[in-house]
């Protein structure tokens, strides 16, 4: 760049900075190159799957999928795990429906969680707007996008129609909410729900509520589907959950993650430790007869939980390179399974 150029930019960078004041604009080497900071989701292989250790904070994140499929389990254990990092934390239940004796189950000390339980859309979001710019909330959680509201539609008649009512009241709050999100730090995740697009023969027909805007303000989507169930004997114990990354802008998108979520318990870690070791090659199945049979709908496995015994700190240090795993800010992949040869040992079967 010349001469005359650069004092035009100059010149130009100075009037921004007296008019919208200092830090309006810079040079992006300016500014020291930070690893994206996140939140685990309680589960190792979603972990991995997301390419940086968790979800992201300072970011929109959106989780869909049908009905009891574990989209509020899942926000329970980001809970969970956030407050065991000292955060602090809202749940905004515009649904009504948030059992505090579960979410206690979980690991979530409710005692410490904010909870509000909104009358409409509008007032759901000005909340979270409130606790997003007060910047002490690091997790806000809003379930769900369906049931907000807007209060035309509460205080009409039944039969009124209101066509993208709730779609301009989403797109309006995303534009005010992004910027603040982005500058508190604060993760900001909606829980949504699935609908069916009618006439539609080629394609998905699936299509989630509030228009389209949190589409394209989330940084994270997440699609969570039941796949299964996890039975001992003949009764279901829990469920066989896969998580799809269908949009990522911090790592690459489209992995996906399978996990069982346990009645009453939450995310079965130890399983999902054994079930990646085993799918890595570091870990061979015990001999048949030596293990619990844990039916799945189309397949039969051994029950790592009563077979498997892993040394606590070995669990630990798993969870904990799981965060460095391949993304391009946070240097060369590792191998989380490297050292779990040693780590895991099964158990000698009973003799009778």
């Amino acid at each position: 760049m010349d001469d005359n150029r650069k004092k035009a930019l100059g010149a130009a960078l100075s009037q921004i900075e007296r008019q919208f004041g200092k830090g309006a604009i810079m040079r992006m080497g300016d500014q020291p190159r930070e690893a994206m900071p996140a939140v685990s989701t309680g589960s190792l292989g979603l972990d991995v799957a997301l390419g940086i250790g968790g979800l992201p904070t300072g970011r929109v994140v959106e989780i869909f999928g049908p009905e009891s499929s574990g989209k509020t389990t899942l926000t329970l254990e980001v809970i969970a795990q956030a407050q065991r990092a000292g955060k602090t934390c809202a749940f905004v239940d515009a649904e009504h429906a948030l059992d505090p004796n579960y979410a206690e189950k979980l690991g979530v000390d409710v005692n410490e969680l904010l909870v509000s339980q909104p009358d409409t859309g509008e007032q759901a979001l000005e909340i979270c707007d409130m606790l997003v710019r007060s910047g002490a909330v690091d997790v806000v959680i809003v379930d769900s996008v369906a049931a907000l509201t807007p209060k035309a539609e509460i205080e009409g008649e039944m039969g009124d129609s209101h066509v993208g009512l709730q779609a301009r009241l989403m797109s309006q709050a995303l534009r005010k909410l992004t910027a603040s999100v982005k500058t508190s730090g604060t993760m900001l995740v909606f829980i949504n729900q699935i609908r069916m697009k009618i006439g539609v023969m080629f394609g998905n027909p699936e299509t989630t509520t509030g228009g389209n805007a949190l589409k394209f303000y989330s940084s994270v989507r997440l699609d969570i589907r039941r796949i299964g169930s996890v039975k001992e004997g003949d009764e279901a114990v829990g469920n066989e959950t896969r998580v799809k990354v269908v949009k990522n802008k911090v790592a690459p998108p489209f992995r996906q993650a399978e996990f069982q979520i346990m009645y009453g318990t939450g995310i079965n870690r130890l399983a999902e430790v054994i079930d990646m070791g085993v799918k890595e090659g570091f870990v061979e199945s015990p001999a048949p007869g030596t293990a619990t049979t844990v039916t799945r709908s189309d397949r039969a496995r051994p029950m790592p939980a009563s077979s498997w015994r892993i040394i606590p700190k070995w669990q630990r240090k798993l969870k904990a390179r799981s965060a460095t795993s391949s993304c391009p800010n946070r240097g060369r992949p590792v191998r989380a399974m490297a050292r779990l040869r040693t780590a895991v040992r099964p158990r000698k079967p009973a003799r009778i």
